[in-house]
């Protein structure tokens, strides 16, 4: 049995139904069913049974983290009380391929007496579900890639992907940004990169700081203490001047006249780079530290008085990328 084949033939058969359904898009019915689902006062409730059920409960979530308040109703749980979780503010999803699932049916009358619009998704407008519906979009496709053309494989995917269509047209329409997006994701990698700020990810204490006048030797018992790989130099008015890093002191190794008596600031990187936004966000500082090609980044006031440091390891372990 040759699986390459057939996997192939799966991935071609629903890739045609996708191709097929966008070329016979009724654009006048996907508009009517943004207008209802943006006017939506309420909430979006998506329903459906069996696998129309499970691509519902799919798309409810993606509506619901793109701007669109959604979540999941099933008809059944619907005809036993939580039918009043839905108000004349909300607005139905249905979905349902043949349009003549039982369980969906039997709640279509007490929406319709509720006065709840109601967007249908099934293969066809003549069905009970798109009689009843204010807005239909059609899932119907030719072929299922199950190979007795009865499992839903190609009717799911095209059906998700509609969801998709609906999520996607609603954030157009509501210029949802990633800064939207990532407010309903603040634990995600997007959210950190866009609320995480440095003030937050700062080392304030047990910093790795000598004068200008401290020997290398010194500076060097410093730096393996405070394991920053660096030391911080400061002159007589307390302002950064400089930074010792692993690099400076394993090229100093290199030269001739090399000492671990002399003054630390004469191998030390001078002037090195410092910000003052405290309020700085952790993605834009990683990109500095990048683009510095640095290890260490430190944080002064305006005065060039030291407030803390910024390591490239706790950007990393904070999930800064």
């Amino acid at each position: 049995m040759n699986f390459e084949l057939i996997a192939k033939d799966v991935l071609l058969t629903e890739s045609d139904e996708l191709k097929r359904s966008s070329e016979n898009l009724k654009l006048s019915d996907l508009q009517k069913a943004i207008d209802i689902m943006h006017g939506t006062k309420g909430k979006l409730i998506v329903t459906g049974v069996g696998k129309s059920g499970l691509v519902a409960t799919k798309i409810a979530a993606t509506l619901s983290s793109t701007g669109t308040s959604s979540f999941f109703l099933h008809p059944t749980e619907a005809m036993h009380g939580d039918l009043g979780m839905i108000n004349s503010q909300d607005t139905v999803l249905a979905i349902s391929y043949s349009g003549e699932s039982s369980e969906l049916i039997q709640i279509l009358p007490h929406l319709k007496r509720l006065s709840i619009p109601m967007i249908a998704m099934s293969k066809t407008k003549d069905s009970t579900l798109g009689k009843y519906s204010d807005a239909f979009i059609s899932i119907d496709v030719q072929k299922e890639a199950c190979p007795l053309n009865i499992a839903p494989t190609s009717s799911t995917t095209l059906t998700m992907a509609m969801g998709d269509v609906l999520a996607i047209c609603l954030m157009k329409k509501r210029n949802f940004q990633k800064e939207d997006f990532a407010s309903f994701h603040p634990g995600g990698s997007l959210g950190k990169k866009l609320f995480i700020k440095i003030d937050e990810l700062l080392k304030t204490q047990n910093l790795p700081i000598v004068s200008r006048e401290t020997k290398l030797k010194d500076a060097i018992i410093i730096m393996n203490k405070c394991r920053l790989g660096n030391v911080i130099i400061k002159n007589e008015k307390d302002e950064v001047i400089a930074l010792l890093s692993d690099g400076d002191l394993r090229r100093a190794l290199m030269s001739k006249n090399f000492s671990l008596d002399c003054q630390v600031e004469t191998i030390a990187t001078k002037n090195p780079k410092t910000i003052t936004n405290r309020n700085l966000l952790a993605s834009d500082a990683i990109k500095i530290i990048e683009d510095y090609k640095i290890q260490l980044l430190i944080v002064v006031d305006e005065y060039k008085k030291l407030v803390g440091v910024l390591h490239i390891h706790d950007l990393i372990e904070a999930g800064i990328k």
